[in-house]
């Protein structure tokens, strides 16, 4: 299928929080410090007190205008995606980033489905041009900042939190890092786990902290225990399905694929996701993921700014961003470089 419109990254730039040891630090986060070292991580990236979304988005949005050669005055649209809990509720973080850099008047668009929130974007990215002539480039901003009143960014889930923004700009007509296509597989009997149990509107009270998210997605299978097992299972074969279909929507085959960009995943998943996709495990983000550890729904722009500046992409290579958010959903956009 010919996508309606052409469009490429122009640029990319990421920031990350201040490195720390996972070996060194985990015992202060978690009483089973082994469990989280042998996920495989090496580092993560915590922001400096008093750094929040906004001010990392910024900066990396500086950044990818800078390498682009661009000023503010040259964006048409600004995208924010947010994985995290907000800095504040009732309260649009896309207009803060705009004010932050200075973007007047300029729309924006906040993206919030999780984990999907900024690979997904490509898509609505494609969508805005394709309906408004007078759009020539957009800002893609993906932020992520664990907050710790919140969240153990080491026993939310089976991926080690990390914080840190990229940025992309996305441009009409653009030859290099081309979007292809979008595709999403959801399944909403899942949609809870994962979640923040207190602080929003329907709990607006609780400890968070105390709450043990895994536990909660074995209580959820506790009368149907086979299903637990089968749902594992499905989790990396969604992964391979949702690809597949990403590739019949831009007409070209799996087999092209050069470099599958995962989420951050722990080395146990991003081997299954590997193994389920046909793809080597050392054409994924593997190695990058231990070095980064989870930066939510930044991960796969973070990745694709670090291989560029590594020289690491050739041209003409097929880029699969993909991955799974709470929800649950499964996502990928097929990028050509």
């Amino acid at each position: 299928m010919t996508p309606p419109v052409t469009l490429g990254i122009a640029s990319l730039a990421h920031v990350l929080g201040e490195p720390h040891d996972v070996a060194g630090t985990a015992g202060s986060y978690v009483d089973d410090p082994e469990r989280v070292i042998r996920w495989g991580y090496r580092t993560y990236h915590r922001a400096a007190p008093g750094v929040g979304q906004t001010r990392m988005a910024a900066d990396a949005a500086r950044r990818a205008l800078d390498a682009a050669g661009l000023s503010a005055s040259d964006i048409d649209y600004l995208v924010v995606a947010d994985s995290g809990v907000p800095e504040y509720l009732n309260w649009d973080a896309s207009a803060a980033v705009a004010r932050e850099l200075g973007l007047g008047a300029t729309p924006t668009l906040l993206a919030t489905q999780g984990c999907a929130s900024a690979v997904t974007a490509l898509q609505q990215i494609a969508g805005l041009m394709a309906v408004r002539d007078d759009i020539q480039r957009v800002l893609l901003v993906a932020v992520h900042r664990v907050s710790e009143a919140h969240i153990n960014r080491m026993r939310n889930n089976t991926c080690l939190g990390s914080d840190g923004a990229a940025a992309a700009v996305v441009e009409r007509g653009h030859g290099r890092l081309q979007w292809l296509a979008t595709d999403q597989i959801v399944d909403p009997r899942y949609v809870d786990f994962f979640r923040v149990e207190y602080g929003g509107s329907a709990a607006p009270a609780g400890a968070n902290l105390d709450v043990d998210q895994l536990a909660l997605v074995h209580q959820h299978f506790r009368r149907e225990p086979e299903q637990l097992g089968q749902f594992v299972k499905d989790v990396d074969h969604q992964v391979a399905a949702v690809i597949e279909r990403a590739c019949k929507r831009a007409g070209v085959s799996t087999s092209e694929i050069r470099r599958l960009i995962y989420l951050n995943d722990n080395q146990h998943s991003l081997a299954g996701v590997a193994k389920a996709t046909g793809i080597p495990l050392e054409r994924t983000n593997a190695a990058l993921a231990a070095e980064l550890s989870h930066v939510g729904c930044a991960d796969q722009l973070i990745c694709l700014s670090v291989y560029d500046e590594r020289d690491e992409l050739a041209p003409g290579d097929l880029v699969a961003l993909a991955g799974l958010s709470g929800g649950m959903q499964w996502f990928c956009s097929l990028v050509r470089v």
